[in-house]
């Protein structure tokens, strides 16, 4: 067996367990404390992660004061700044930040990327989202998100800027000839003269190209348009399957897209989102989930089911099954996945809304043996191609996980006992794009 998993971290906000920060060992600041967030980082480089990931709000959370107030989001490092800071002290895990298509400029996201790629030595990966927010489209002057069909068609062109402004610098651009007096080649630095519907660019780029041609590139997303562009234009794609069915079909459609738009599908990774609760008994693990779930307040319960459906749903009956959902322009993806879970389980929206109060993601709980059983079956049987990491407290989650399940998944040679590459590429396994300039 060659198939080893990909294994990257989320870590902004530091779970997405709505009480972790009320675990008796959590460190409730540590979305905004570094030492801690560096110890966090460089426990998992020890446990060989392919990368970690920070994802980013521009806005504060749109819920009720009686729910925002409760959550551990309201405040943390904005995520370039951070992996700056982080790349510092790292050597060889992979760093990788959000970064929107719908309030930035290309121009920018490209140089700050590139800037992050240079500082780590090549360990640089943009997520690129299409940011749904409303209470963001306050923050830069707009009455309302753009609608999804908008927000996507302007991601494509945003994306062709950026990797085209990457790919306007040759790699050997840069002589640094003392003797002859030349810094650098002319001819190996191009504008990129572009003109679409919502930007013009005219270039070049006033940084070298970045180590790895271009950062490692992610999309997260179920709806059609984000499974397109992932496809088309990804090397990670996370994902928020909650069963293995639904891994796998989401798998296949992915994967087949990218035959079809000309790709090798092994140079695309599809990493649905994992919450993992291990211990050295089956018992223990569900005690260690239960004690989490008990912490969430009930008027947390409500808003979080209401952003993973896009809709209010305090006024529905909560000891009633889920009323029909009309499709919003909130993450449809989402939305498909709850309205599915409810109608699979025959849930109330009260018993929606208690599930709703953990992280809403998928979860392996057991033993270490057990828990390494399971990904070892998404991983074999095309559910996945490794996990994005969601840990259900700092450092508890981080602790259990690295020390229980890492040694597990090495003993069967499913995942790396060290680094290979200099890379985040050569971590993933990923081909470096070539420049467009000789």
């Amino acid at each position: 067996m060659n198939k080893k998993l990909c294994l990257g971290a989320f870590m902004r906000p530091i779970s997405l367990h709505t009480a972790w920060w009320r675990h008796p060992n959590a460190a409730p600041q540590a979305n905004f404390d570094f030492p801690i967030i560096k110890d966090l980082v460089r426990k998992l480089e020890d446990a060989c992660f392919d990368a970690v990931f920070l994802a980013d709000h521009l806005a504060v959370m749109n819920m009720p004061t009686n729910a925002l107030k409760r959550s551990g989001t309201i405040t943390s490092f904005e995520p370039l700044t951070l992996l700056s800071a982080l790349a510092a002290c790292t050597t060889n895990i992979g760093l990788i930040a959000t970064g929107t298509t719908s309030y930035e400029e290309p121009y920018l996201t490209a140089r700050r990327f590139a800037s992050l790629d240079h500082l780590s030595s090549g360990r640089a990966g943009w997520n690129i989202v299409t940011t749904v927010n409303t209470e963001a489209a306050y923050n830069f002057g707009l009455e309302s998100a753009r609608l999804h069909a908008e927000r996507y068609e302007r991601a494509g062109e945003f994306f062709k800027v950026v990797t085209g402004l990457w790919d306007g610098w040759a790699d050997d651009a840069l002589l640094m000839d003392k003797e002859s007096g030349i810094f650098f080649d002319p001819e190996k630095i191009k504008p990129l003269n572009h003109k679409g519907k919502y930007f013009s660019v005219k270039g070049p780029l006033n940084i070298a190209r970045p180590v790895q041609g271009w950062p490692v590139i992610a999309l997260a997303g179920a709806s059609d348009a984000a499974r397109q562009m992932a496809a088309e234009s990804a090397d990670l794609v996370f994902g928020n399957a909650r069963t293995i069915e639904t891994a796998r079909s989401f798998y296949k459609d992915v994967k087949t897209r990218a035959i079809a738009a000309g790709r090798n599908p092994d140079h695309l990774k599809i990493l649905p989102a994992n919450q993992v609760y291990v211990a050295a008994t089956r018992e223990e693990a569900y005690r260690k989930k239960q004690v989490m779930d008990d912490l969430v307040h009930v008027d947390s319960n409500l808003p979080n089911l209401s952003l993973k459906l896009g809709v209010d749903v305090s006024g529905f009956d909560l000891d009633k099954p889920l009323p029909d959902i009309p499709e919003t322009e909130q993450s449809k993806g989402h939305q498909r996945e709850w309205i599915a879970l409810a109608q699979r389980e025959g849930l109330t929206v009260r018993e929606l809304a208690k599930r709703a109060a953990g992280s809403g993601i998928g979860e392996m709980i057991g033993t270490p043996s057990e828990v390494a059983d399971q990904m070892e079956e998404w991983l074999l049987t095309e559910a996945c191609d490794g996990f994005m990491m969601v840990f259900h407290s700092a450092p508890d989650g981080y602790d259990d996980f690295t020390s229980m399940v890492v040694p597990e998944l090495q003993r069967r040679g499913l995942f790396r006992t060290r680094y290979e590459g200099g890379t985040l590429r050569d971590t993933i396994g990923l081909p470096r794009p070539d420049s467009r300039v000789d």
